[in-house]
């Protein structure tokens, strides 16, 4: 029988996007207001991979994210979700959003993502929201799944995670006293 324990915490992360750039800056400071400090914020990506968001948000929509210094409690995320919507709609005009935020987090075996959609290897949360494993560390990298969205299987993304990867386990080896984690 294995012994219930609380999950370690994870890293939070926002992935971005919007055709006005304009808006990244202002919303961060929303968003660290919400969540505390951001400390890490990737270059701007172009978003290419389909043309979902353009009727509502433009086209020439740019993506990058952000992370943030505080750790959290992975049981979390659902209500993190339900907040990002409430800034969408904050900074939507006439009915329609301008920018899109995907909060996730990272831990030190997955990427996680919150949805509001319910498919076949999403998990319900709560609250309205799913999770879904998006990417999974496997012999010292993130790896894709099936269903992973194409721009996460790229090796741009992947190669952001790693990063964000390495400062949580940095954070979790200092929390822990210096404990040596896994690879």
């Amino acid at each position: 029988m294995g012994i219930v324990k609380e999950p370690d915490p994870v890293k939070l992360f926002f992935a971005e996007f919007t055709s006005e750039v304009e808006l990244f800056p202002q919303v961060e400071h929303k968003l660290a207001d919400m969540f505390g400090d951001i400390d890490f914020s990737s270059p701007l990506f172009d978003f290419n991979y389909t043309d979902y968001y353009a009727e509502e948000m433009g086209k020439n929509l740019k993506k990058k994210f952000v992370s943030f210094k505080k750790l959290i409690n992975p049981q979390e995320l659902s209500r993190i979700k339900r907040a990002s919507q409430v800034l969408e709609e904050e900074f939507s005009r006439n009915g329609k959003r301008r920018i899109n935020l995907d909060p996730g987090y990272l831990s030190l075996s997955k990427v996680v993502l919150a949805s509001t959609k319910d498919s076949y290897h999403r998990l319900y949360l709560g609250n309205g929201i799913y999770g879904e494993v998006t990417l999974y560390f496997f012999k010292g990298s993130y790896q894709p799944l099936s269903w992973t969205y194409p721009d996460y299987c790229s090796d741009d993304f992947r190669e952001i995670f790693a990063t964000i990867r390495k400062r949580y386990k940095d954070e979790l080896q200092k929390k822990r006293k210096n404990i040596p984690l896994g690879k």
